[in-house]
């Protein structure tokens, strides 16, 4: 039996890598035939650049230290890629998660944190000399319409005294004018996202994605998305773009630099060869952290679970829990680790093993 593993990481628990291998060794200990190949995902969230260096020969990890989502130093990297015909300065890989995540910061910070970090890891690369750009925006920690990044790429955000305006989105709040004059120029850009939500509107960055950073209240989540509005009317940028409303509007800051906006999910996919692997497998087992209403839009569970399907293949996964609205229809078997352990933070603080028993009941489940 041939089983390919590709899960996303469980984010802030266990990696994809090792989230892979924990299924594979349970499902081992069930059926010690089995044949396993490893195709650890990301969709420009957590784990992006690990799926990059995994699956490019000769990247080079580069450390670079930046501002945190909460202005605090962070240690981070980007991962540089060999150059090739198309990038004759070779590709630099940068995931926003790890300069500006959610992770970095110990309490949410829904009008201060900012992305300053990420841009400046962005200055980093290009100050390096890379001719093409990666750039995964997942878990951000901010609403703050990427003026963060966009000022460390040389953007001046004012408010209505000429003075710059405060980081995060209570800067937003204060906006009156932008002035790109000093703004680095783009070279190619392919932005990676998990998400499809505009920048604005009741499926905006401040609405959907506001309360997971700290941003509960419903009058401030409505003077946000006000604020946001204004700012993509200074850029003059599309507030209605697909995806602009990723990473708290970073997405659409992204766009108006010059970059393409991408699924996440399916450019790794196509650089790790998943479509390949699955080709002649018999199952195929994905999963993540949290499987949910939003899993179907654009995050990898539900992509794996296409490749499956077009491939005529039986699926299963995994997550760290498993909402009442998660489209399980998709997969033939799908089991919550949280109901495995018998409580969230038990599978939290233990994650591989409750991915070993995970794996060991899939490994019984598709024997009968």
């Amino acid at each position: 039996m041939k089983v390919v593993l590709a899960p996303d990481s469980f984010k802030g628990s266990i990696t994809a890598a090792d989230a892979a291998q924990a299924l594979a060794a349970g499902w081992a200990s069930v059926d010690g035939s089995a044949d396993f190949v490893m195709r650890p995902m990301a969709d420009g969230g957590e784990g992006t650049v690990a799926a990059f260096a995994a699956g490019v020969p000769g990247a080079v990890r580069m450390p670079v230290r930046v501002d945190g989502p909460a202005g605090v130093p962070v240690d981070a990297e980007w991962l540089l890629l060999p150059p090739t015909d198309g990038a004759p300065g070779g590709t630099g890989v940068i995931d926003l998660a790890s300069t500006s995540g959610i992770e970095l910061v110990d309490a949410l910070r829904p009008f201060d944190a900012d992305t300053t970090g990420f841009g400046q890891a962005i200055v980093a690369a290009l100050d390096h000399g890379v001719s093409r750009l990666v750039l995964g925006i997942g878990s951000s920690a901010s609403t703050d319409g990427g003026t963060g990044l966009l000022t460390a790429l040389g953007a001046c955000f004012a408010d209505a005294a000429g003075l710059p305006i405060a980081p995060g989105a209570r800067g937003l709040l204060e906006l009156a004018a932008v002035d790109l004059a000093g703004l680095r120029p783009a070279p190619e850009v392919l932005v990676l996202s998990d998400v499809t939500n505009p920048l604005v509107g009741s499926h905006g960055a401040a609405a959907v994605f506001g309360p997971q950073k700290g941003l509960t209240d419903a009058v401030d989540i409505v003077r946000v998305d006000a604020a946001l509005v204004r700012l993509a009317k200074l850029l003059g940028a599309d507030s209605q773009l697909p995806g602009s409303g990723a990473a708290g509007g970073a997405g659409g800051a992204l766009a108006r630099w010059g970059a393409e906006l991408s699924p996440g999910a399916g450019e790794v996919a196509r650089l790790i060869g998943l479509e390949e692997a699955v080709t002649d497998a018999d199952i195929v087992v994905t999963g993540e952290g949290s499987y949910d209403g939003q899993s179907g839009d654009g995050k990898v569970p539900s992509f794996v679970a296409g490749v499956a399907a077009r491939a005529g293949v039986r699926a299963a996964v995994v997550a760290g829990r498993i909402t009442s609205d998660a489209d399980t229809a998709l997969f033939e078997a799908s089991i919550s680790l949280t109901d495995l352990a018998g409580s969230a933070h038990a599978s939290q603080t233990e994650p591989a093993r409750w991915l070993h028993a995970a794996g060991a009941a899939l490994a019984n489940d598709f024997a009968r």
